[in-house]
């Protein structure tokens, strides 16, 4: 059996108060352009189809036009599940009806596991849908009051599939939550904490059952604990944290015995999102900057140590789709984890307990020119203090 394993749309997402749907519609066209050519059996979401539980209009028509090309144009049936961004009851609409065209997707968790069969040449293929649901969530549905962990809820969740699994079968999960192996997992910073305290944490160990985990939350694409339990990562980039990604979905072909083989398929956005470093007039130098794409999304450093004027509309200039930008501060040899004003402090002026600031944090001369402003900002400080 072929599958398409992918999650964490994010559908509706905005980054630095910019609208990401055109973005999301242009690499979801090259995924229904994915399924046309690969035929899967079936394509699975891993949830987060969403970004908020309630959608902007725009984005419900893209997931909209997506489903259709998917359903009718390639006759491909959908597994989906909702995530923790998701509203269960929202992205579960209508589910009934919509299961009879292909469209499966599990909403709000129930105490009985929801199992989906599709067959093959070598026989029936169990998917167990998951949909997201918080500990509080899972303790009131088993009815089980010492559940308070994430990990204990999907003990739970796993020990009610095992009492009717058929480990003759192959077997899949589909599931959306942290879950972690033998080394620290890759996070993101756009990835939204589903607890504190490390509660939100799962061992790997609960789904080593299964031929294969289809999982959805982190946004980077891996494994977890064991090759075939897996991340798709998300569908974009959505904060500076991910720039080192590689965006795309899994391929994967379930052999007779169960045995996996996982292909990486990458997606390749209209605009990246990259981080660039150096002095203003650098990088507005056409040298710098002619082999890339000035379109892409940009997180800019200046490391020039003097005062700038308007840099980032001298920088808009070239590259349009700035959403963040910084000032490097440098440390220097002069400069220590703690400042202090140093022997004799009460005895010094204003005047020279700046000057002798700024050099300890700047490591250069305070000029001239420098003191005589100072100055004047000292005596209008003065003046303020005596009501003056």
């Amino acid at each position: 059996m072929k599958i398409l394993h992918t999650a964490d749309w994010h559908i509706g997402k905005i980054v630095n108060n910019v609208h990401m749907t055109k973005e999301q519609e242009y690499v979801l066209n090259q995924f229904v352009d994915l399924v046309s050519r690969e035929k899967p059996d079936v394509v699975i979401i891993a949830g987060d189809i969403y970004d908020r539980s309630v959608p902007p209009v725009e984005a419900v028509e893209l997931l909209d036009n997506v489903f259709n090309k998917i359903l009718l144009e390639c006759k491909t049936p959908i597994i989906a599940i909702a995530g923790n961004h998701d509203s269960g009851d929202r992205v579960g609409f209508a589910r009934k009806i919509l299961r009879d065209h292909g469209l499966h997707i599990a909403g709000r968790l129930k105490k009985e596991i929801e199992k989906l069969t599709l067959e093959d040449a070598f026989g029936p293929v169990n998917f167990y849908v998951i949909p997201y649901a918080d500990p509080a969530e899972v303790r009131e549905i088993f009815n089980q009051e010492e559940i308070k962990t994430h990990d204990e809820a999907t003990k739970v969740i796993i020990k009610e599939i095992n009492k009717t699994i058929n480990l003759r079968e192959r077997n899949i999960a589909v599931f959306h939550g942290f879950v972690v192996g033998g080394q620290a997992p890759e996070e993101s910073t756009s990835e939204r904490p589903l607890s504190i305290g490390g509660t939100e944490y799962i061992t790997y160990e609960h789904f080593k059952n299964f031929h294969y985990t289809a999982l959805g939350h982190l946004h980077g694409p891996q494994k977890s604990g064991e090759e075939h339990i897996r991340y798709a990562g998300s569908l974009l980039k959505y904060s500076f944290s991910e720039v080192k990604h590689r965006k795309g979905v899994k391929l994967v072909e379930l052999g007779e015995k169960g045995e996996v083989t996982i292909t990486f398929k990458s997606l390749i956005p209209r605009r990246d999102m990259r981080i660039i470093k150096g002095e203003l007039n650098k990088l507005l130098d056409i040298e710098v900057y002619k082999d890339t794409n000035t379109e892409d999304y940009l997180h800019v450093i200046l490391t020039d140590e003097g005062e700038l004027i308007d840099p980032i509309n001298k920088l808009r200039s070239v590259y349009p789709n700035i959403l963040s930008i910084e000032r490097e501060v440098k440390t220097t040899k002069n400069r220590s984890s703690k400042t202090s004003a140093g022997a004799g402090y009460k005895s010094k002026s204003k005047l020279t307990l700046f000057q002798d600031f700024y050099v300890n944090i700047t490591g250069r001369k305070f000029e001239e020119e420098k003191e005589k402003v100072m100055l004047e900002v000292i005596k209008e400080v003065e003046k303020m203090e005596k009501g003056e």
